[in-house]
């Protein structure tokens, strides 16, 4: 890419996309465009075939979904798999007919079956059944992923998949029932911090292993990939680390003050055992990530009081 290449971000105020956005800023490229939902309905291919012919950009990161975490995901079945497939069709379609040089498409690490070999490498997709909370979401991204495989294939579009690992970081989302599993335990511990509450409830036994990647470190791959990756298979990107959700909910804990204690409800689902990506093709590449988790998560904190502490406290 080049700094004066015009480039869309679909997604660019959600959590990885505003990190995409600040990485191409950082590196001084300053031809960027992107349209909030409101003005451009990924999910209506006209409109997004209307823009695509009006802006013509060269190159495309394609970030934007329905994300949630375990209960949006469960309750949202129909609405998790219509709208990501319909992003992921409408925008790579309109990409083609529109000669973009290069188009990036971000998946998930959920597409890898539930108990796929550990750490899960690349080729482990479609070996197994999916974590069922979360099998929709899954489908789609996978469905994106074929797509992006088909007019490689078909036209030698270069289109490329990345699955990116468990994001936080700036600007995520802090919904009480639809968000992921680290920014909820940060609303939750910061929520009992502010109420002095005696102890705080953590779903399931604490026991799966979670791998975490800090947004920013993404948007670096994701830049450092759409100039040095053209490869038609999919490529992990993660930090290679894992915590349990016990320790994750202590390091949270430590960051936040929180004084109370933790209780874990072994009534409600723990999900996927283990989920660690093999990140050994990216890493070999060059690529890897910079903030540690503490750091992040301290990072993240901080904007969580800036930005959403107020918010939720009203």
């Amino acid at each position: 890419m080049n700094k004066t290449d015009k480039i869309y971000i679909a997604g660019h105020s959600g959590l990885v996309g505003s990190a995409i956005v600040r990485a191409l800023e950082n590196e001084g490229f300053q031809n960027l465009i992107y349209k909030r939902s409101k003005e451009l309905d990924l999910r209506n291919q006209q409109q997004v075939n209307d823009f695509f012919a009006q802006e013509k950009p060269q190159y495309v990161f394609l970030s934007a979904g329905k994300v949630g975490g375990i209960v949006a995901n469960n309750t949202y079945r129909a609405d998790f798999l219509y709208d990501n497939i319909m992003i992921a069709a409408n925008v790579m379609h309109a990409a083609f007919e529109n000669k973009v040089t290069k188009l990036q498409y971000l998946g998930s690490s959920c597409i890898y079956p539930k108990m796929a070999p550990q750490p899960i490498k690349e080729d482990s997709m479609l070996t197994g059944p999916l974590e069922i909370t979360n099998e929709p979401y899954a489908l789609a991204k996978i469905a994106g992923i074929k797509l992006a495989q088909a007019y490689k294939d078909q036209y030698a579009a270069n289109f490329i998949s990345l699955m990116p690992t468990n994001m936080y970081g700036l600007n995520d989302n802090y919904h009480p029932q639809n968000s992921h599993v680290l920014p909820a335990l940060i609303r939750r511990f910061h929520e009992a911090k502010i109420a002095d509450a005696p102890e705080v409830i953590i779903w399931g036994t604490g026991s799966p292993l979670r791998e975490f990647l800090f947004a920013d470190d993404l948007a670096e791959a994701c830049l450092f990939l759409m100039d040095h990756y053209n490869g038609r298979e999919i490529i992990n990107v993660g930090s290679g680390e894992e915590i349990s959700i016990k320790a994750l909910a202590g390091l949270i804990k430590k960051i936040i003050g929180f004084k109370g204690s933790l209780v874990f409800d072994t009534a409600r689902p723990d999900g996927t055992p283990r989920k660690l990506m093999d990140v050994t093709k990216i890493q070999a590449m060059g690529c890897k990530h910079k903030v540690n988790l503490e750091e992040g998560i301290a990072i993240a904190y901080k904007d969580f009081l800036q930005h959403h502490a107020s918010i939720i406290t009203q």
